[in-house]
């Protein structure tokens, strides 16, 4: 049997491949999430590792592809030879690749139960968000910590978000229709949909939680950094659901608190 002889043309258009891989990932790279603004760091660390153990995996296994390809091309007429199993390989690159895939899968477990199970500090800040076809509203407790009930047949045009009269924290509830936060302090949102199902993504902040109808769900973490972002809906919810969106306000202590006491301030008219 003939010696196995390599393909110049394969070993060349493989190394242009590469080289335009490269070049491409070095001209057109920008970062694959957006700025952090919160404390949820170890998402992102979950994330990269992933992307980076996976991108491992793939170059290397298609490298070795495309040097097997090149270097054992024959001619046609030639007859290959093969080996059909391996079962000691077999039972090592399974076994290899389940530990990874189960280390990914408990990291990220632990991940989601410190954002999602764990009760938020004391001294959390309480705010509500309500989604709504196709905008966000938000809603501030009282001076006593307290939302207001709501009662869906109360809502009107003066009382969007059906708050009970009877109820005494309803005269000291803050509408608003941006978000105010204050950063380094712990806040609490209480997410609720008044029509359809809604998603209250910040991208920003790594927090994205469904809006679901007739539930109250909540989610915690705390703003990093000053300044403006936007409010998105990750759900599909509608013909308008691209315009959908809002802002969210990340200010220092001190301003954040004039900015309430500005918004309770009566108004005329």
């Amino acid at each position: 049997m003939s010696k196995p002889k390599g393909s110049k043309e394969a070993f060349f258009l493989a190394f242009f491949f590469i080289c335009l891989a490269v070049f491409g990932a070095l001209s057109f790279f920008k970062p694959w999430l957006p700025k952090l603004a919160s404390d949820r760091t170890g998402i992102d660390r979950l994330f990269h590792t992933t992307l980076i153990m996976t991108g491992v995996v793939f170059v290397s296994v298609q490298s070795i592809v495309g040097y097997f390809i090149w270097r054992f091309s024959k001619e046609k007429n030639e007859k290959a030879l093969y080996h059909p199993h391996d079962t000691k390989l077999e039972i090592t690159w399974t076994v290899v690749t389940a530990i990874f895939l189960f280390a990914l899968g408990g990291w990220g477990f632990k991940e989601w139960r410190s954002t999602m199970l764990q009760p938020p500090p004391k001294n959390a800040i309480m705010v509500e968000a309500i989604g709504q076809q196709f905008a966000w509203s938000f809603r501030y407790p009282s001076a006593t910590g307290m939302f207001a009930k709501v009662d869906p047949n109360l809502i009107s045009y003066k009382n969007p978000l059906g708050l009970d009269p009877k109820d005494e924290s309803s005269k000291d509830n803050l509408y608003t229709k941006e978000l105010y936060l204050p950063v380094n302090q712990p806040v609490v949102v209480r997410i609720r949909a008044m029509d359809v199902l809604h998603s209250f993504f910040l991208p920003n902040f790594r927090v994205k939680q469904d809006a679901v109808p007739g539930m109250t769900i909540s989610t915690s973490f705390t703003p990093t950094q000053i300044g403006d972002f936007e409010i998105g809906c990750a759900q599909l919810c509608g013909a308008g659901h691209y315009t959908m969106r809002g802002m969210l306000h990340v200010m220092s202590v001190e301003d954040y608190q004039k900015k309430l006491d500005e918004l309770r301030k009566p108004t005329k008219g």
